[in-house]
């Protein structure tokens, strides 16, 4: 207890309120770790627009009209109609800054597109209508298979550490020729098997493959002269796969308890 004398006053200064300091979203976080990774190993980031031409979104990448690979991609089309027609979307990936850069830009390109992509499909613990991308593209003279599966390797090897191995594997995607999928041994059961990685050990971590020379030819490059590789991934899958994160939604549900793990 302090004694005051009568008629005096006594000052007392109370400590502040402690203002919470803030931090970048995980995905955030994840972008720029990301980026910073290629922009290493020699490519630029650059960036598109979110609402996209059906040009551009699917027929410049060899995705015509009639293409089955359009019903895997359930669209948000734009209320805007041209000669009885829906043209534009919200871009369901960031491909299409494939040609929208190549347009404008001649060989040598060596980009990494990050940003926002939009499908229309049910909410679950993998799946939102809303979520991020980023995309990677390689034009140049002599651009072989060799030099896409040595940048990805390196990749993998920054981002989930030396120990991690990885695998190449045949896949189909209609803007490249050949294919293939990136995958990574499971961080559960070390190749073992188990329910995360439905016991096959293996982990789908990205999808690549080399330019499809159509591609090239659409966005005004000599497939005879330069060749090209592509890349695209998920950006929550990754620190999911880092993590061992069970559920897309945990990002984007504003819960402080998740968010402040990171």
């Amino acid at each position: 207890m302090i004694a005051v004398a009568a008629g005096e006053r006594l000052d007392v200064t109370l400590p502040g309120r402690l203002t919470p300091g803030g931090r970048l979203h995980p995905v955030t976080q994840t972008i720029y770790e990301i980026c910073d990774i290629f922009m290493s190993m020699g490519f630029q980031v650059v960036e598109g627009p979110e609402v996209e031409w059906d040009y551009y979104n699917f027929e410049a990448l060899n995705i015509p009209k009639e293409h089955p690979a359009r019903d895997n991609m359930s669209t948000f089309w734009v209320d805007f109609k041209k000669n009885d027609e829906q043209p534009m979307l919200l871009r369901t990936h960031t491909s299409p800054m494939q040609v929208r850069f190549m347009e404008k830009v001649r060989p040598p390109i060596r980009i990494v597109v990050p940003g926002r992509v939009y499908r229309y499909e049910a909410i679950d613990a993998t799946h939102l209508p809303m979520f991020y991308q980023i995309e990677g593209l390689a034009v140049d003279r002599g651009i072989t298979l060799a030099e896409l599966k040595g940048t990805l390797y390196e990749f993998a090897r920054r981002f989930f550490g030396a120990d991690r191995k990885v695998r190449f594997r045949c896949d189909y995607f209609p803007f490249v020729e050949p294919g293939a999928e990136l995958a990574i041994e499971c961080a559960v059961c070390c190749g073992a098997g188990c329910s995360l990685c439905k016991g096959s050990g293996w982990i789908e971590v990205l999808g690549a493959g080399m330019v499809h020379p159509r591609v090239l030819e659409r966005a005004g490059v000599d497939p005879d002269v330069y060749t090209g590789f592509a890349f695209g991934m998920g950006i929550e899958r990754m620190p999911m796969l880092r993590y061992g994160i069970d559920d897309v939604r945990l990002f984007y549900g504003s819960d402080l308890r998740f968010l402040r793990q990171f």
